[in-house]
Parts: C-alpha cells; sequence; structure tokens
C-alpha cells in the first residue's frame, strides 16, 4: 500500500515535475512476468527516479547499511526501505552474496520485476565499473529475461556527498530485453556467469555512453581512499 501511494500520490509526482525525465525504451519492460531490470548505479536518486517511471511494482536488492543507520534518521530511512519493499543485502563476504541472490530468486519466483545494480555500488567518478556475477546467476537459474537500464544525467543532479540534488533534467533509457537461456544449467560455471555479466554491462554501455573500467568499483574506491593524503586539523590555540 505505502508503495503505490508514495509512486502515486506522494514521490512521484513530484519527481516528475522537478526532474522531467525523458523516458526511452518503456515498451521493452514485460507486461506481466518475472524480470530482472539491471542498471547503471549514478546517484542516490537512482532509488527513486526508475521506479516513479516503471508502471509495474520494481523490488530492489538495497544495501543492508540503509537499515541499521543509527538514531531517528536511521530508523526512518529504514522504515522507507521497508515500506516500498525493497530487500536489505550485506554485500560483505562471498556468503552474503549467495544470501542475496536467495533473496533475488524469491522475488523473481514470485513472477515480479526485480531491480539490480550488478557493479554492486554507486559510481564515485561517473563511469560505467565491472558487473559482478550474481545477476548473471539469477538470469540463468530464474530463466529470465534482463532489461538493461541506463540513468543518464543523475551523477549530476546528485554526485556522491550531495545530500539535496540539483534540478535538471534526466534521461532513464531501457534496452531490449536479453535471452539467456542458451545458458541453462551453467549458472555454476564461472566462465559462462562472466559472459552473461559482460554481455549485460555492455548492453548498459550501449545506452548510457559512460566511459568503462573493467575493474570493480569497490576496488577502485578502496585504492583511491587509501592513496587519499590525510586530512590536516588546525592546531589549537594554547
Amino acid at each position: 500500500m505505502f508503495y503505490y501511494v508514495l509512486k502515486y500520490v506522494l514521490l512521484g509526482p513530484v519527481l516528475r515535475l522537478l526532474f522531467r525525465p525523458r523516458i526511452e525504451g518503456l515498451e521493452h519492460i514485460p507486461a506481466d512476468g518475472a524480470a530482472i531490470v539491471a542498471g547503471n548505479h549514478l546517484s542516490f536518486s537512482d532509488h527513486f527516479l526508475m521506479p516513479a517511471i516503471i508502471r509495474r511494482r520494481i523490488t530492489f536488492l538495497a544495501k543492508a547499511e540503509y537499515f541499521t543507520g543509527p538514531g531517528v534518521k536511521g530508523r526512518l530511512t529504514a522504515s522507507f526501505f521497508r515500506g516500498v519493499g525493497q530487500i536489505p543485502v550485506d554485500r560483505s563476504g562471498k556468503e552474503a552474496g549467495k544470501a542475496a541472490i536467495r533473496e533475488g530468486l524469491g522475488v523473481l519466483g514470485k513472477g515480479e520485476l526485480l531491480g539490480i545494480y550488478p557493479e554492486g555500488t554507486r559510481s564515485h567518478d561517473g563511469r560505467l565499473y565491472k558487473g559482478k556475477v550474481g545477476v548473471a546467476v539469477m538470469a540463468i537459474r530464474g530463466q529470465v529475461p534482463v532489461v538493461p537500464c541506463a540513468m543518464v544525467g543523475t551523477f549530476e543532479i546528485q554526485p556522491p556527498g550531495q545530500k539535496i540534488p540539483n534540478i535538471r533534467r534526466v534521461t532513464i533509457r531501457f534496452g531490449e530485453p536479453l535471452d539467456f537461456s542458451r545458458y541453462a544449467g551453467l549458472e555454476n560455471e564461472k566462465a559462462a556467469v562472466r559472459a552473461v555479466t559482460d554481455e549485460i554491462m555492455y548492453a548498459i554501455l550501449g545506452l548510457s555512453g559512460q566511459e568503462y573500467v573493467d575493474r570493480y568499483a569497490a576496488e577502485v574506491k578502496a585504492e583511491e581512499a587509501q592513496q587519499a593524503p590525510p586530512k590536516r586539523f588546525p592546531r589549537l590555540r594554547r
């Protein structure tokens, strides 16, 4: 109930008015049945803009930190994400990845839309990074199509660290569904899931026009954080 009130009454109309999204390829979203919508991830705003324009309900795998924040703000954030039906995902470790796949397959098993960001985290510089293979495992095991999606302009409206988004127009593009039925039964083969993931990322790249980096975003972020100069604090006068 909260999902549809937010979509059609509270948040959806406001987002459409402020950001006037250009929507391309919406006809590629299946009218019914299970499917994965796999997109690039440039901004916190992505969580709201894509669901606002898709007619069907879509459930995203959201990072667990959104559900465990401290204080009043943390509780409100957790309540919001639970209210819109998002699923918390612990991104630390191999077993956590398996749990995310189980949750995603549960959504697909109900014949619903599952939204996922294969990069695993937001791009910190606007580039498109190497995809993680969980999306491929779910597509093969669930035998469902994957609709590639590109968010264009959302990095500029709300880059990392910016809490209040800039008001400017964005574009949301959907590509033709990708069929991976030829890989049936190969969800445990590393070469197969890598090939499927790379095909999905290539489709997203074609829609977004981003620069591609053949490395995981989390690794690059960690390296840059280590190389950053330490923060200097002013000395206190005695």
